[in-house]
């Protein structure tokens, strides 16, 4: 899909949505690396704040600049590419309505990567990744039960524990835990290791953060 014409219809903005403030880490062009949508390029939007603090996380989320909408949107006008990810930190943790008005408005389409943790509302997103962390934090209740794409870290938790879950999307990928901090000996067993799981798992399928070895964001 291509960006439509975005100039077309700024007069028509809402003044408060343009208003609205969010904390954001980072905006950048770069190809998706993980998942469904893994090869295909997109502008990450990535957001300060989280309500988690997964010890392998690769974000410094504690550290972001507070933007209104109206700059976050001249950032990713920037990059000639039609397709946003929302990610973080925790993205969920905004209102994501003024932003996602604004960019629908000019033809892109919105993506989230989430825990979970918080509910998304209907129609705000064209498509829900839930990554969750309950291996981590078994006491924190995944609220997002439905979506398109269910990508979970392995670190040998039992996989019967997504049996639930799992129903409400339609891809299930397994992640290998790569540790910026850790030998690539270390990083390579992880990844022996899912790959053997999901080998005898068929019915998930094997999610490379390929980024990471190719040395971009």
């Amino acid at each position: 899909m291509e960006p439509c014409d975005r100039s077309g219809g700024a007069s028509l903005d809402n003044p408060s949505d343009l208003a609205q403030l969010y904390n954001i880490v980072e905006i950048f062009h770069s190809v998706q690396g993980e998942g469904f949508h893994s090869g295909i390029p997109h502008v990450f939007v990535r957001f300060g704040v989280c309500n988690l603090r997964c010890e392998w996380c690769d974000t410094n989320f504690d550290e972001y600049t507070t933007m209104p909408a109206i700059d976050v949107l001249a950032e990713v006008m920037k990059h000639k590419c039609s397709r946003i990810i929302f990610t973080g930190g925790e993205p969920m943790l905004n209102d994501l309505w003024p932003l996602a008005r604004l960019l629908k408005a000019r033809g892109y389409t919105l993506s989230v990567e989430t825990n979970g943790t918080i509910a998304i509302p209907d129609g705000l997103l064209d498509w829900i990744c839930v990554s969750p962390k309950d291996q981590m934090y078994p006491k924190v209740a995944i609220k997002q039960r439905e979506g398109d794409e269910l990508k979970c870290v392995y670190v040998g938790q039992p996989l019967a524990m997504y049996d639930d879950l799992r129903k409400g999307f339609e891809h299930h990928y397994l992640q290998p835990l790569y540790d910026d901090e850790a030998t690539v000996q270390d990083n390579g067993a992880s990844f022996a290791l899912t790959e053997a799981v999901v080998k005898d798992n068929p019915s998930w399928r094997l999610s490379l953060q390929t980024h990471k070895w190719m040395g971009v964001d």
